[in-house]
């Protein structure tokens, strides 16, 4: 095992390297949600449901970290635009589970593309041991995180092979 050092001044750069990385990934797919009237709360909803079909909106609630309030409002849109359903379980009709529409999984994967074309050029110049790095440092943070429904245990990525 290696030992690492790490100062104060690494540990702010860190910081500032994940916000900064986080804003420009985002705004990849900025022009696109632009064309079709949607924001990021829309397309992390969509993106949560993509990779897990019928998520229940309470799981959703905890996955996202938003208030009820707001997920009310970016839900409702959605689902007037006719981009994402739901469903009730006959186990109990209050449940509610979500899906994307087959407009709705046109859409995300269309953003999705756009994002793994800059993932891909990245992690190729990166490489290997990099990307296996990335994804532990990843791994690491959200299994650190406390917040219901958050843990890299319950992560089971789609198929999108047809993509």
């Amino acid at each position: 095992m290696e030992l690492l050092f790490l100062r104060d001044e690494d540990m702010r750069q860190a910081q500032e390297l994940l916000l900064l990385a986080c804003r420009a990934f985002g705004n990849v797919i900025d022009p696109a949600l632009q064309e079709y009237g949607l924001g990021h709360a829309h397309y992390r909803i969509m993106q949560t449901v993509a990779l897990q079909p019928g998520i229940a909106v309470g799981a959703l609630l905890d996955v996202l970290g938003i208030t009820k309030q707001s997920m009310s409002r970016t839900l409702g849109e959605l689902v007037a635009h006719g981009l994402l359903r739901h469903e009730t379980t006959p186990q109990d009709r209050r449940r509610r589970c979500l899906y994307l529409s087959a407009r709705g999984a046109e859409i995300e994967n269309r953003l999705f593309s756009l994002q793994r074309e800059v993932l891909l050029r990245v992690y190729r110049n990166a490489g290997g041991r990099a990307v296996d790095g990335f994804r532990r440092v990843m791994r690491g943070l959200i299994d650190e995180s406390t917040i219901p429904g958050v843990s890299t245990d319950a992560f089971h990525p789609p198929d999108r092979s047809s993509s």
